[in-house]
């Protein structure tokens, strides 16, 4: 099948055109007509698999159609997503997709100040891309009704619920007009999601392009075992491969992004840190550093890395092994995309074995391990007990040495010699 067959308004194949986009993915295949006869859809597709272009592109169709038929300028489309980088993605697909038409859009999210995208809203505009807080807040100051929505989008359903934003998305499913077409969109499908999409959709067609269980073919992966103290080492060593001259490496926590990013520069290595705590300038910043090959690693939790989209990323990173498994087959998808071949590398420590074990029964195959490196994993697993006793002996220690130097320090204090004659 090709764009032309779907049946789009031609100044939409016309965009597609200068994308280079010749044949649709599978998500866009089935969701595109699906879309167009004004179903409601609840999708389940992985990331990188062309998902935004499957809603947006029927999505804009139809506005061209009712632009035609009236000119004025409301918002007729909200798409809702989890976090800022992928709010301002879907916003440069959507720009990208209507640059021959006259159809409007802009993206609002949290911080930044107000006064850009109030000012872009004053303006008008036909499409709606935002994050669930910044949304409300401007609702609630009189900037946006919601009473012209014809088109929802919740984009990235299983991420908003992680991050707490259940509570949001039932208070804008309150505003929303009762007649409107409603598309879900999730990578994976707990029952949290299933009925949460109950909530919104009425007698969705279902589209599955794939089992979450499942990782690219292009993708080939390897993982290094070693230990904990051990890792910061071993990044290095990976890193000396000159091949590799744009990765980005998850870290499990902010803190542990930090500490990645100061640890790279010592040695001399450009590197970013892109999670939560950042500021929305530092963050495009950092983003967009890599993108241009400024910045050879761009460090990220698994939050602030939806949204990222990187042409030909070849290189994915596991600092930390993530504890659910379906967090790691996302991780991973960020490289080899559309057709491209890439790489991802796995460090693991012994306390995350079993993480990489339930990854394995997960994806249903083993990862390639990575022998003969400097730095192999000698230190055993701890249960429970073990490690209570472990952390229990660390702090004995760190008395032990606090009080230790306090004592000296006395001592040097009540020495006669020391005082001033």
């Amino acid at each position: 099948m090709k764009f032309e067959d779907l049946n789009l308004h031609p100044t939409l194949l016309k965009a597609v055109k200068d994308q280079n986009y010749t044949t649709p993915t599978a998500i866009q295949e089935q969701a595109i007509p699906l879309i167009l006869k004004d179903n409601d859809v609840l999708g389940s597709a992985q990331t990188g698999t062309g998902k935004t272009a499957a809603f947006a592109l029927p999505i804009l169709h139809h506005l061209i159609n009712e632009k035609s038929n009236n000119s004025k300028t409301k918002i007729r489309v909200l798409v809702v997503t989890p976090t800022r980088e992928l709010a301002i993605q879907i916003g440069e697909n959507f720009t990208v997709y209507s640059k021959y038409t006259n159809i409007k859009n802009t993206v609002i999210f949290g911080g930044v100040k107000q006064g850009t995208q109030t000012n872009a809203l004053a303006n008008g505009v036909d499409v709606l891309v935002a994050t669930p807080g910044r949304l409300l807040d401007l609702m609630g100051q009189g900037f946006i009704s919601l009473k012209d929505i014809g088109y929802f989008v919740l984009d990235e359903a299983d991420r908003m619920l992680d991050m707490g934003f259940i509570h949001d998305i039932k208070k804008l499913l309150e505003k929303l007009p009762n007649e409107r077409q409603s598309l879900f969109f999730s990578a994976t499908m707990p029952n949290s999601i299933l009925t949460l999409s109950n909530t919104i959709l009425r007698n969705p067609k279902k589209v599955a392009v794939h089992q979450v269980s499942t990782t690219a073919d292009t993708i080939q992966q390897s993982i290094y075992y070693t230990n904990k103290g051990d890792k910061k080492d071993l990044l290095f060593h990976i890193l000396k491969d000159k091949n590799i001259n744009q990765i980005l490496v998850f870290s499990r926590t902010k803190h542990g992004a930090d500490r990645i990013v100061r640890n790279l520069k010592k040695k001399h290595i450009e590197a970013a840190a892109i999670h939560g705590d950042k500021a929305q300038n530092q963050r495009q910043k950092a983003l967009q550093s890599f993108k241009n090959l400024e910045v050879r690693v761009l460090v990220a939790t698994d939050i602030a890395a939806r949204g990222i989209d990187i042409d030909k990323l070849s290189y994915v990173l596991n600092y930390d092994i993530p504890n659910e498994p379906e967090t790691y087959v996302h991780r991973i998808g960020r490289c080899g995309r559309a057709g491209e071949q890439g790489l991802s590398i796995s460090i693991c420590e012994p306390e995350e074995n079993v993480y990489v074990r339930d990854i394995e029964k997960l994806i249903k195959q083993k990862i390639t391990e990575v022998k003969g490196h400097p730095f192999p994993q000698t230190d055993k697993p701890m249960n429970a007990k073990e490690k209570k006793e472990a952390e229990k002996e660390k702090n004995r220690k760190k008395q032990e040495f606090f009080s230790n130097r306090n004592k000296k320090r006395n001592a040097g204090k009540a020495n006669p010699r020391n005082k001033r004659r």
